[in-house]
């Protein structure tokens, strides 16, 4: 595992141990900024005083989440919530904004925020104020809870199992994160802050596993105000991601296979990425370039929504871990074209299932009003796949375009201009519908 790095105050002490990672690039020779570099600088470098930050890539990169919420002053709590089934998941809640709204107020409606695949909740700040979409939630007067799923960093324990050891621990899809580990946070956070219920926001994989929760649990409906969903997945018929469509033929025996070389986690955050960040990735690096096009070539071409400055602070943070079973999960809905259930196999099937073929979700079972917001090239999240699970669901309210002709997958998270094109209009919505 990966260690992080606390934030301190004193300016002596906030330097980040430099032993374990050298920060200065070993590849110099075409020096060059990336077309944003100003731009993130002076949102680094200010607050709303006009007060010196930060323009340290480098130890936004080390800083675990809580670190980077205190760096740039904002209120951070951590609580651990703990499954029917043992998991102990991390929670960090932001309950009010640091700028404006900025006052504990027990009148603040609640909002679950929820990570898609390999990332977990540091994407929704890492990106900084005035752009992750958690500060601009709380800014905007929202009670702020970040999830992160089973088996991410901040989520990687077990009452009884341990991640490092038994397999056991492994043994869940993005399934279980929708039945289960999504219930124990929403039950959470509802006591917690003092509600009846709440809105979820969920980025890819964080609405798959809405839609699970939903029909395998669909007394949840009734404690969701209204759901944002960002890149949608349910079905992948025109799913054109090169990660998955490599693994998709394989999606049956991939799981059996890791677990006989004792592989049951895929890209844990560890050191690995954090080098290849600082090393080959950050400004002034002569691959910089290249760690963009490979970004591009999975996720989708978005040059004028990406921030190629923040490629080292992206990767000291993302990937954050998964089991397996979760992208054989989505490689099984590849090969076949259905939403349903993981594919244990015909025998264990029938155990689990009491059929031999895995059974569908019912999308109709989903009452909470959803609200779908695609964009128009999306490698994960095809357009004519939305529109299949939108005439499925039993609420959509509508589909709502991103205003942007690139702005792609990932932009959802990270793209430079995903305020003033999406989050200003979640807000909007989101206050439409009440606060409870």
């Amino acid at each position: 595992m990966t260690r992080r790095f606390s934030y301190v105050e004193s300016d002596k002490d906030a330097k980040a141990p430099s032993s374990r990672i050298r920060a200065e690039p070993i590849f110099v020779a075409t020096a060059r900024r990336s077309p944003h570099a100003d731009y993130v600088e002076e949102l680094y470098r200010l607050d709303a005083q006009g007060a010196r930050y930060s323009t340290n890539i480098t130890e936004d990169a080390l800083l675990d989440i809580v670190g980077l919420i205190k760096k740039y002053k904002y209120p951070v709590e951590v609580h651990k919530v703990v499954t029917e089934d043992g998991y102990i998941l991390e929670m960090q809640r932001i309950p009010h904004g640091r700028d404006q709204n900025n006052r504990p107020d027990p009148k603040k409606p609640a909002v679950l925020v929820m990570h898609g695949l390999f990332a977990s909740a540091a994407d929704w700040v890492l990106m900084g104020p005035g752009l992750g979409l958690a500060y601009v939630l709380a800014e905007a007067g929202y009670d702020v809870w970040l999830g992160n799923a089973r088996g991410t960093y901040y989520s990687r324990a077990h009452i009884k199992l341990d991640p490092d050891n038994d397999s056991e621990f492994w043994k869940f899809s993005w399934e279980e994160i929708g039945s289960r580990d999504l219930p124990a946070m929403i039950d959470y956070t509802l006591q917690v802050a003092g509600k009846k219920r709440l809105h979820y926001i969920g980025h890819s994989q964080g609405t798959t596993v809405f839609w699970a929760m939903g029909s395998l649990r669909p007394e949840y409906n009734s404690k969701i105000i209204a759901m944002q969903a960002y890149a949608p997945v349910a079905y992948l018929e025109h799913n054109a991601n090169r990660l998955l469509n490599i693994i998709a033929p394989y999606a049956n025996s991939i799981e059996a296979l890791a677990s006989l070389i004792g592989k049951n986690e895929l890209f844990g955050r560890s050191d690995f990425f954090t080098n290849l960040g600082m090393r080959f990735c950050a400004d002034g690096t002569f691959f910089q370039a290249m760690c963009t096009n490979m970004l591009f070539v999975f996720a989708g071409r978005s040059e004028d929504m990406h921030n190629a400055t923040m490629l080292p602070v992206k990767l000291g943070h993302t990937p954050a871990g998964i089991a397996v079973r979760q992208i054989a999960h989505y490689g099984q809905l590849i090969n076949n074209n259905f939403f349903r259930r993981y594919d244990h196999g015909r025998l264990t099937n029938w155990s689990v299932y009491r059929s031999f073929t895995p059974p569908r979700y019912d999308l109709s079972l989903i009452t909470a009003p959803v609200f779908l917001h695609y964009v128009d090239d999306d490698v994960f999240a095809d357009v004519r796949d939305v529109r299949k699970l939108h005439a499925q669901l039993g609420r959509s309210v509508g589909m709502f375009r991103v205003p942007h002709a690139t702005f792609s997958h990932l932009d959802f998270m990270w793209g430079t201009g995903a305020k003033d094109l999406l989050y200003d209009r979640t807000v909007q919505l989101m206050r439409s519908l009440g606060d409870e």
